[in-house]
């Protein structure tokens, strides 16, 4: 008895430290780069650096550099932050007592010194660092590892099926979209996912005949091969795996890159058209996952390899890019509407209207943040 729960215990620990390491891993790689393009257009606009921390809260590690900024490691790994000479706290709040005892030259210095379009470079410079290390793992991927391509042809179809009811036909090799060129099963599979309940005009490659036709995708529950479950719209055809319509393709620097930033944007794409989805009640808020989430597919995406790793690292990275873009006081997005009303006026806005923003925008994040957390423990609970 003692010792199958010594078993159990030492099973659950190791299991959660195969969902840590790879969440600590991920999550380093994406806030130091978010954070690393904050520091760099900082340091060009000759703005002093006091902290630049991968996490909040209490040092874990850290060192100091010539210029005096303090490179650390804290002690909760959800995040992270640059800290400007001039500022009250991590979220770039103006010390104004601090800032009225500067000289000149030192408030030059300071990130509030700033003109208004140095300090939206220096925000968005962020989330663009986020955009930027996503499309380089892309490219890495497509021209290291290459990409696996299926032909987009039929090789079977489900009775009673959307396309069954629009006139698919084993055989059919998928050309377009609504205009978009298909090369592969995976880019159908792309935007057939995401409109479930909308009619596509799919055009097909019917024995060298071109045929048009109407399909409304049916949204299903789907499982993935870890036993997650997605909901996403589907056809109810299969793929062909003859030998001759599966091929692993490698790419060259240039045309890696413009994948990279094809795939880049397609994250943004489907982001912003689920958010829409949720606004106007076409799709359901429980998909939103928080850090157990990312932890949990950290760990079962390690397991596959380290390219998959990358690849989620990447996909994570477009994620709080976008984010951080998102018109909310506390995030990026915020700092750039206050500049944008700021550069209309000709004066900020006055620091009690500031203050109420950031309050507004750190409750709006907390209260995400716990729909988020609710979300994963319901999931954890069902699967």
């Amino acid at each position: 008895m003692g010792s199958n729960l010594l078993a159990s215990i030492n099973d659950l620990g190791l299991g959660f430290l195969g969902y840590l390491i790879p969440f600590l891993f991920v999550l380093t790689i994406v806030v130091f780069f978010h954070e690393l393009g904050h520091y760099l257009i900082a340091k060009w606009n000759g703005i002093k650096v006091l902290t630049f921390s991968i996490g909040f809260g209490p040092e874990i590690v850290g060192f100091d550099d010539r210029s005096g900024t303090r490179w650390k490691l804290s002690a909760i790994p959800l995040g992270g932050y640059v800290k400007f000479f001039g500022d009250e706290n991590a979220a770039s709040v103006p010390d104004q007592d601090a800032l009225s005892g500067l000289s000149e030259a030192e408030k030059r210095q300071t990130f509030p010194g700033q003109s208004v379009g140095a300090r939206a470079a220096v925000v968005v410079a962020g989330p663009l660092a986020n955009f930027l290390l996503a499309i380089v793992i892309f490219a890495g991927i497509f021209m290291f590892h290459g990409k696996q391509v299926t032909s987009p042809r039929v090789d079977t179809i489900q009775t009673g099926s959307a396309a069954e009811a629009a006139g698919f036909a084993v055989g059919d090799v998928v050309r377009a979209i609504d205009g978009r060129r298909i090369e592969s099963f995976s880019d159908m599979q792309r935007i057939v996912g995401g409109s479930a309940g909308q009619t596509l005009r799919v055009e097909v490659d019917r024995g060298g005949a071109p045929v048009t036709l109407s399909v409304v995708p049916t949204l299903r529950e789907i499982k993935d091969n870890f036993g997650n479950t997605h909901r996403q719209g589907v056809l109810g055809i299969t793929r062909s795996m003859a030998a001759e319509d599966v091929k692993l393709e490698t790419a060259g620097p240039l045309r890696a890159a413009w994948m990279g930033v094809g795939e880049t944007w397609f994250i943004v794409e489907r982001t912003l058209g689920y958010i829409g989805g949720i606004v106007v009640g076409r799709e359901s808020a429980d998909q939103l996952g928080g850090p157990i989430r990312i932890a949990q597919v950290s760990g079962q995406v390690a397991s596959v390899g380290f390219v998959a790793l990358m690849h989620l690292a990447a996909v994570l990275s477009v994620s709080i890019g976008l984010l951080n873009l998102f018109p909310v006081p506390l995030l990026d997005g915020g700092h750039l509407v206050f500049y944008a009303i700021e550069a209309v006026r000709g004066r900020p806005l006055s620091e009690r209207a500031q203050e109420v923003g950031f309050r507004i925008g750190f409750a709006l994040v907390i209260m995400l943040m716990i729909f988020a957390t609710f979300n994963d423990i319901l999931h954890l609970a069902s699967s």
